[in-house]
């Protein structure tokens, strides 16, 4: 088994456990999923679907393949045999003592198989890579340059793969295996292009119009295909901040990537002096700030709940957090200097919005009064 590394999530999973039959836990391909289901339930019999011998027989007889796995269960990226979450569905309501362990990579397949057929009686948690605050100390010790050229999966910080090694075979394997399970793609060429201009308007909102042109397909296809990277975890959009509910899902998002290690590859950045000397830099240090405020809620099982601010002068905070206690805004700086007119728009800001529980800039610095150093969220 894999070298462990507990994760801040566990905690919430085990909980979670004592009152769900079912347990579901999404998150990236080689996030850490499998890894962390078996120490926490060393007990339970393991299968993983993306062996084909057993899927196969997940598929060709999904009662017989359930029924023979016994009481407690780990089944590893489930969503290649969805018709097994009926089956699971009809036999914790016979037995209560059962328990299944559930792990997918693909959020929407997934989780729309759990809404239908395991609906009260699944607990959902999604795992991406490692946080700052569950690394080592010999990790956090390194540059900032470092840490978000290397990014944060466990092949590179745990297995000690070379990131453009890892991060290259990651890629191509999701090209060539996730999309083909997903859609019909045919055309990889482009969709790769989309991918790789995708990563050079990080933090930027999101222009299917503009993409398109530049790529040769229509803006739905554009469209559709970031779709498809959000489902496979590889971005993430994030709205646009307003009090009224329905304008926040119908505004332009801006678009982030869930590591900063595969955004480097994407952008071809190779080294540390060239991520110093690089244009994007600022933008990338952004992108793993926001990223880390986002694991933290999903650490603590809770949904992300972040958003930006944007006004049509231009006035603009980087992430407005919704939380129990009120409103936390930050801003996000990648110098190691805090300068005041940092603070301008968060002072503005907290008397424009109700409630604002924090104001802090998020910078590459010493921690400090209102300001907090990215290693510290």
């Amino acid at each position: 088994m894999d070298t462990f590394i507990p994760r801040l999530i566990s905690p919430k999973v085990e909980e979670a456990h004592k009152y769900y039959p079912v347990i579901v836990i999404t998150g990236p391909r080689q996030s850490g999923k499998s890894t962390l289901c078996r120490n926490l339930f060393p007990t339970y019999k393991y299968v993983n679907l993306e062996f084909i011998p057993i899927r196969t027989h997940a598929l060709t007889d999904p009662v017989g393949f359930i029924d023979d796995l016994g009481e407690y269960v780990i089944i590893d990226e489930v969503q290649y045999a969805p018709d097994l979450l009926s089956i699971i569905q009809v036999r914790v309501d016979e037995n209560k003592k059962l328990r299944y362990i559930l792990t997918g990579s693909n959020n929407f397949s997934l989780l729309k198989s759990v809404t239908q057929s395991l609906a009260g009686r699944a607990a959902v948690f999604t795992l991406l890579p490692f946080s700052f605050r569950e690394m080592s100390d010999t990790e956090l010790a390194k540059s900032i340059d470092t840490l978000m050229l290397q990014g944060q999966y466990p092949g590179v910080l745990v297995d000690e793969i070379s990131p453009e090694i890892f991060f290259r075979n990651y890629y191509t394997t999701y090209i060539e295996r996730d999309l083909r399970d997903l859609i019909n793609l045919k055309n990889l060429v482009a969709f790769d292009k989309f991918v790789r201009l995708l990563a050079t308007r990080i933090g930027a909102e999101f222009n299917a119009s503009a993409i398109s042109r530049e790529v040769g397909v229509t803006s739905k296809t554009i469209t559709e295909w970031q779709s498809l990277l959000a489902t496979s975890y590889i971005t993430y959009p994030l709205a646009p901040y307003y009090n009224n509910l329905s304008k926040r899902l119908t505004k332009i998002p801006k678009i982030y990537f869930h590591d900063t290690g595969l955004l480097c590859y994407l952008l071809n950045i190779e080294t540390v002096e060239q991520l110093e000397k690089h244009p994007l830099k600022e933008s990338i240090f952004e992108n793993m700030a926001v990223g880390e405020l986002m694991k933290k809620r999903f650490n603590e099982a809770k949904d992300p709940n972040l958003f930006f601010y944007r006004e049509q002068s231009g006035r603009e905070i980087d992430v407005v957090s919704i939380t129990a206690e009120g409103i936390n805004l930050y801003e996000i700086k990648a110098g190691k200097m805090l300068r005041p007119d940092y603070l301008e728009n968060l002072q503005y800001l907290r008397g424009l919005l109700p409630n604002v529980a924090r104001t802090a800039v998020i910078f590459n610095g010493e921690t400090l009064g209102s300001v907090i150093n990215i290693r510290d969220i």
